[in-house]
């Protein structure tokens, strides 16, 4: 029997029976394994993006699973194969697209968001989402390569490269995960969050990471490089105190990039931009390039992704898991076995 998980607005979710979708040319089934929560399925949840998705919606993108059936065409893949997907979908038509940059597509479909996600057994994609991974992975662990690939993707537009003092700011998944990559480019990283338990998280996984209301973080940077400021801070907070203090910390000509997408408009300090010669750099989402290097990055355990998954829960468990990331705590990324 096919089952989903459905959000009917109002905070509802109701687990029910679902239709399994033929793969039609050039698209393929799926068998899911393992489904990820995200910030965004949340902000779904609370009725946020009610104006976007249609009713009910099946949400999920953070995703594993295996090759259960192939539509005609599709020759790259096989039955079994252990995949994840990249969950865009770009019109191919508008100036993003014909400039090379489809992830940033105009009239961009988002997999789980504009159309039906991975909380169901059974899910039908097009074959380019997908990526195979390697067999030495687990599928739990490939639950966690899409926000892997987007820190691959913000480290790879940030140029971090060894030496750089780098600063997260926020260490939620995103931010743990940008911190991890960064880290591995070879740079000098600090993560500033106020949620006790990510703190000591970070920690344990091996970052240095503080509570800026219990550490002068401006002082701790400029200590630290010797009144230069840091070379690249990552906004992942999402708020006005992060917006305020990203431009204090940054060096002559550092870069701010924006990570987190804010809910109202952040004021910026523009005058320290000039004044610095500062510069800003936006990311979203990732490119099928930073899909290959998270897979690649993942697959050689380099990272603790283990530490990073708080919980596996049943799919009938979805609500609970809100729940508990409305909450805050001692929540990092909860998984939900499919």
């Amino acid at each position: 029997m096919t089952v989903a998980a459905y959000y009917e607005g109002d905070r509802t979710i109701r687990i029910g029976a679902a239709e399994a979708v033929e793969p039609g040319a050039g698209e393929v089934q799926l068998k899911v394994s393992h489904c990820g929560i995200c910030g965004t399925d949340l902000h779904i949840f609370h009725g946020a993006m009610d104006a976007r998705v249609t009713m009910p919606l099946v949400m999920g993108h953070e995703m594993s699973a295996s090759v259960h059936k192939l539509g005609a065409g599709v020759e790259e893949l096989a039955l079994g194969d252990k995949v994840v997907v990249m969950p865009l979908a770009p019109c191919g038509s508008c100036p993003a697209c014909d400039a090379g940059h489809s992830h940033i597509c105009h009239n961009l479909n988002f997999l789980g968001i504009d159309t039906p996600g991975a909380f169901q057994n059974y899910w039908t994609v097009p074959a380019y989402t997908l990526h195979r991974v390697p067999a030495n992975l687990s599928l739990k662990h490939g639950a966690l390569i899409e926000p892997l690939a987007v820190a691959c993707h913000d480290v790879r537009l940030a140029g971090v490269k060894a030496g750089d003092q780098v600063v997260v700011l926020g260490g939620g998944p995103i931010g743990m995960l940008v911190a991890l990559v960064a880290q591995q480019a070879g740079a000098d990283v600090i993560v500033s969050e106020i949620n006790a338990y990510r703190v000591e998280l970070a920690r344990e996984l091996g970052l240095e990471a503080f509570n800026p209301g219990e550490t002068d973080l401006i002082d701790l940077v400029m200590q630290r490089t010797k009144g230069t400021g840091a070379d690249i801070v990552f906004e992942v907070s999402g708020s006005q105190a992060g917006a305020d203090i990203m431009t204090e910390l940054l060096r002559t000509r550092g870069l701010a990039v924006i990570v987190a997408i804010f809910a109202q408009k952040p004021k910026i300090d523009f005058f320290r931009f000039f004044w610095r010669e500062l510069r800003l750099q936006g990311v979203r989402v990732y490119e099928s390039q930073d899909f290959a290097d998270a897979i690649a990055l993942a697959a050689t355990d380099a990272l603790p992704l283990d530490e990073l998954i708080t919980d596996i829960r049943p799919l009938s468990a979805l609500r609970s898991g809100f729940e508990d990331m409305e909450k805050g705590g001692r929540v990092m990324k909860i998984l939900l076995e499919i």
